[in-house]
């Protein structure tokens, strides 16, 4: 099936050498405002999506990220920072990248080429019929993301896509597709910029709010984080001095005792 690949079009500038650095930063910056527009037109997409990985991880599945160079490492940065912020197992969202761990920082020549790897990776994760495996590939047409993604539809496993081109090959694999069109890139084929922008606005929606449904935030604040660190560590204290209108000194005593917001919110008002 043919399609028309918008992010390998033309750039609709040119001659970029030859512009002022205050002009190349504007009109970057005008082509980047494009972009959440862009993802507004998918909220339904998105929506069905996340209803989906939900349901998968209510019945204790997991949820998997796979893709090559920029969206693959999106899908780890995705993956990694939820932990921290939510408070989830390191392993219950998992992103996985053509060429393995080595290519998180460099290149691995052809490794997106390979249309069994993806599937040899899930399969390392025990990966199983609970779990949502969402490829992510501004072209849609990876062949590691749509053989890991044809597998898994083999398997019962439930697969999304986030692409940037309408009807691409991955998208008409996936059962759940997210297509955010952003047009041509300010420098031509270079889908690091406005697509790789949609990919990372995508997945802050996704793991947020799939985060949400699952009670991993209450109120508005992060109740589950890891207090990693000092910033942290304040944050859930002002956190317990706003929630239960206690003292400084008691929120710190609390957050030292059980470890983590909910746990010292919870305790805290079974007393009352």
């Amino acid at each position: 099936m043919s399609f028309t690949k918008t992010t390998e079009q033309t750039s609709k500038y040119n001659h970029l050498e030859k512009m002022s650095v205050a002009d190349v930063l504007t009109n970057i910056n005008n082509e980047d405002k494009t972009v959440p527009f862009a993802v507004e037109k998918a909220i339904r997409q998105i929506e069905s999506l996340v209803t989906a990985i939900t349901e998968q991880m209510r019945k204790g599945g997991r949820l998997f990220y796979i893709g090559a160079g920029t969206s693959g490492r999106l899908g780890i940065v995705d993956a990694s920072e939820c932990p921290p912020t939510f408070g989830v197992p390191f392993d219950q969202v998992i992103g996985l990248i053509a060429g393995g761990d080595t290519a998180i920082r460099r290149a691995v020549e052809f490794a997106e080429d390979d249309t069994e790897q993806a599937w040899e990776d899930l399969r390392a994760c025990k990966i199983n019929e609970n779990d949502v495996v969402i490829g992510i590939a501004a072209s849609g047409t990876t062949p590691y993301v749509i053989g890991g993604l044809e597998k898994c539809n083999a398997n019962h496993i439930t697969t999304g896509c986030i692409t940037c081109n309408q009807g691409s090959p991955l998208a008409q694999v996936a059962k759940f597709p997210v297509e955010i069109v952003v047009g041509p890139e300010f420098v031509t084929g270079s889908s690091r910029m406005k697509a790789g922008t949609a990919q990372k606005l995508v997945l802050n929606m996704i793991s947020t709010t799939v985060m949400i449904q699952l009670g991993r935030v209450k109120g508005n604040k992060m109740v589950d984080m890891q207090l990693s660190n000092t910033k942290l560590v304040d944050r859930g204290i002002k956190m317990l001095i706003e929630e239960l209108n206690i003292t400084y000194e008691k929120a710190q005593t609390l957050l030292e005792k059980h470890g983590n917001v909910r746990n010292a919110i919870n305790h805290y008002q079974s007393l009352k």
